[in-house]
């Protein structure tokens, strides 16, 4: 058996696919995010949380369709291929995807070394560097055991943020008379802050759609996938939701606005042991969301390769591992070069960009799908048209929000 000729392999469950998606957005967004998105809304950064949910949730329940119309690796450039039939924006998308998987992962290893470094004194490049070295080796290692370490990981950052809210309130209860404060007075100067933090907190949802490029190894990803696109969003929502409400009510503004390790100022005062083990925690769920990025941005580039928008070789999959290996190798290479060359809010905020872009052509694909072929087959998780439309509006506003001068 060639290597051409071998293929990636169904393994993965609802608790897996679920787990998989989780850990990219919660390890992405809250644990890094929080502080920049408070620079730019204030008191009122969970509000700008909220409205990156809503604009998520319609594009969310558009790839529920698309995923289970074409389960596929590089879900979003088949996607864009049936829905708008051009060869040159099916290309386009499934780079842009890659493009948001490497610089995401960029963004999140410089978290992840921010983290290391108030642990180990090294330097952040050389921390970078091995960190994203060390996930790379753990992508390329199969999707079972790689999806399996990054969903024990999840379990342990899903503990990490309920560490985070347990510790804020009982180091201070009187935050919960304050929850007030976080609701937004109808002012134009406080709501231009909010929706231009709403960019940074769009981020923080990256990682549900990651779920559609691994179809090709779920198992029924009829019955799979929206369940998994949809769950992976209500827990992440409210999980957010909580915690920078109590983040923003805990840390002193000025402390809390820019900072790369954000959720670490909770427990300043804390003893040395619940803050090393808040570190430990904050450690591997930024690690995770390199890993998830990684694997997700391999198999887009794989994908395309093996729907013959790119080159061959990169479709190889390694008879052992039956992982992509050189398009990992190539993510991961790419990964190093923007993680050493930019600062993480431009990182972030590209990623951001790059996601809307694609968001809004997925959402144009499933309205022009609906209103020129047939029905879908049975099994197929159908949604109203006025879905993808509402989807597409909300990504093209947000989209057009970040490039406004506030």
């Amino acid at each position: 058996m060639t290597e051409e000729k071998v293929g990636l392999v169904r393994k993965l469950t609802l608790p897996l696919l679920v787990l998989y998606g989780l850990g990219v957005t919660i390890g992405a967004g809250i644990y890094v995010l929080v502080g920049a998105t408070a620079a730019q809304a204030g008191i009122y950064a969970p509000v700008s949380f909220l409205v990156a949910a809503v604009v998520v949730s319609f594009t969310g329940f558009t790839y529920a369709e698309l995923s289970t119309r074409y389960p596929v690796s590089a879900g979003e450039a088949a996607y864009v291929r049936a829905g708008l039939n051009s060869r040159t924006l099916t290309l386009i998308v499934g780079l842009l995807v890659a493009a948001s998987g490497i610089v995401s992962s960029a963004a999140v290893s410089i978290g992840a070394a921010a983290y290391v470094g108030e642990i180990v004194s090294l330097s952040p490049i050389l921390l970078t560097t091995a960190i994203i070295l060390i996930v790379g080796a753990l992508a390329v290692w199969g999707i079972l055991e790689s999806v399996f370490i990054a969903a024990v990981f999840t379990l342990v950052e899903i503990g990490g943020l309920c560490l985070v809210i347990y510790y804020g309130i009982s180091s201070d209860p009187a935050i919960l008379t304050e929850l007030g404060d976080l609701v937004p007075p109808f002012e134009v100067s406080i709501w231009s802050g909010i929706l231009s933090a709403s960019l940074l907190a769009f981020f923080a949802f990256v990682g549900f759609e990651d779920i559609a490029n691994v179809a090709e190894e779920v198992v029924e990803p009829h019955k799979t996938m929206p369940l998994g696109i949809i769950l992976t969003l209500l827990v992440a929502t409210i999980a957010y939701f909580l915690v920078v409400s109590v983040v923003v009510l805990v840390v002193p503004m000025a402390d809390l606005a820019g900072s790369a390790a954000p959720l670490a100022l909770v427990f300043e005062k804390a003893g040395d042991a619940t803050g090393g083990i808040f570190h430990l925690i904050a450690i591997v769920a930024t690690t995770n969301g390199v890993l998830i990025q990684i694997i997700m941005a391999s198999r887009v580039i794989y994908g395309l390769a093996k729907q013959q928008n790119l080159p061959s070789f990169l479709a190889a999959v390694h008879p052992a591992t039956r992982t992509p290996i050189v398009a990992t190798a190539l993510i991961v290479a790419l990964v190093l070069i923007f993680a050493t060359l930019l600062p993480i809010g431009r990182l972030a905020q590209t990623t951001s960009t790059i996601v809307l872009i694609v968001f809004f052509l997925v959402n144009l694909s499933l309205i022009r799908l609906k209103m020129t072929s047939d029905q879908p087959s049975e099994g197929v998780f159908v949604v109203p048209i006025w879905v993808p439309v509402m989807g597409g509006a909300s990504s093209a506003a947000l989209l057009i929000i970040g490039f406004l001068p506030f």
